[in-house]
């Protein structure tokens, strides 16, 4: 299992070997510690949760779930894998174990853009913006045909947008500073600056599925 959490630094660029410039996304990554496993028979399904970062104010049951691995931290989350041999309570995870070349994939809560219209958050080409249309440049237009007496559900329209949980699959890892815990992704990734990331990858390449 690869798995780590991380938060968002910045975005920067870093150079090949052969001086092409690479985009990239700095994140601050581990390390984090297992403060729990869980398996089939006391909870139904696989998998390994990871504390990370240092917390205040804990509650005496969080103190007591996190006193085995010896963690003071509220921000825990779950990664769910297919096995769990040779992981324990209280084992540290860091960026060590990704190396540049692989491929990972980004969970995280992308930037929320407020209540926004149709041109904006559906692409939305507007309507005509000469004389004869006032007030109709950025309007959406028909919501359905007037037989149906009702409109559909999942018709594009205005409204929230933004602020939802995306992952984005197939991210290379540039660079790797283990002194430092950073990791260099090459493109974008989802949220804001300083905001948690799931990072999960087995090292494999683009032509692997991805569960």
């Amino acid at each position: 299992m690869k798995a780590i959490i991380a938060r968002k630094i910045e975005m920067s660029q870093r150079y090949r070997e052969d001086g092409t410039v690479v985009p990239v996304t700095l994140l601050q990554a581990g390390p984090c510690r297992i403060t729990q496993v869980k398996d089939m028979e006391s909870d139904g399904y696989v998998s390994v949760q990871l504390g990370f970062g240092t917390g205040k104010n804990l509650s005496k049951p969080l103190k007591g779930h996190l006193k085995k691995s010896g963690m003071e931290t509220a921000l825990l989350r779950e990664f769910r894998t297919g096995e769990t041999d040779g992981l324990t309570v209280g084992a540290e995870l860091t960026v060590d174990q990704f190396s540049p070349g692989e491929f990972i994939a980004v969970t995280g809560v992308s930037k929320g853009k407020g209540f926004q219209g149709v041109v904006k958050r559906h692409g939305f080409a507007g309507g005509p913006a000469s004389h004869g249309h006032k007030d109709n440049l950025r309007m959406p237009g028909s919501i359905g045909a007037g037989g149906i007496q009702r409109v559909f559900k999942g018709t594009r329209m205005a409204g929230r947008m933004g602020n939802d949980r995306v992952t984005v699959k197939n991210l290379e890892i540039v660079s790797v500073d283990s002194e430092n815990g950073i990791l260099a992704v090459k493109g974008a990734v989802p949220g804001a600056r300083g905001s948690v990331l799931l990072i999960s990858g087995r090292g494999q390449d683009r032509k692997e599925s991805w569960k």
